[in-house]
């Protein structure tokens, strides 16, 4: 197997939902041939989705170069609860594509990003109790939730 495995990743749904930090790296840390060959782990591991929550979209044209989907829905790190089913939207259509496998990412793995993700588990039915889905989700993230990521999973799916 060749490649490299992008920082922090973890699969959400096996094979259909994963998240990570930033393909390449996030800042002044940020490597072309690390993107490269973390590009290359994804698609391995059957990865042709990726869905971008960072403002910009610095890594578009390699993932495109990769032949992968690509989405890009920029959020804040004060993102209302209430526009969290815009994101959940991007992700279903996403997700939507039979077989896909979409890697959802920003720059670091935060609150922000783990909420959403059982947040998720929620809004696609797969988990219905959202303390359940907080604690999945903080098992599959390896890190607890605080508040501003409790408050994206949502009451009912």
């Amino acid at each position: 197997m060749a490649g490299l495995e992008p920082r922090g990743f973890k699969w959400v749904i096996a094979g259909r939902l994963a998240i990570s930090e930033r393909i390449g790296g996030y800042g002044f840390q940020h490597r072309r041939v690390r993107r490269e060959e973390e590009i290359i782990w994804l698609a391995e591991q059957g990865i042709d989705t990726v869905l971008s929550l960072m403002s910009g979209n610095q890594n578009q044209a390699a993932y495109e170069s990769a032949t992968m989907r690509y989405y890009h829905f920029p959020i804040e790190e004060d993102l209302d609860p209430a526009e969290v089913i815009e994101v959940f939207a991007v992700l279903d259509d996403a997700l939507a594509k039979p077989g896909a496998s979409v890697l959802v990412h920003r720059e670091l793995i935060g609150d922000l990003l783990v909420g959403l993700m059982g947040g998720y588990l929620v809004h696609s039915g797969l988990i219905t109790d959202p303390i359940v889905a907080t604690s999945v989700i903080q098992e599959i993230s390896g890190r607890p939730l605080g508040p501003e990521g409790r408050q994206l999973i949502p009451s009912v799916g």
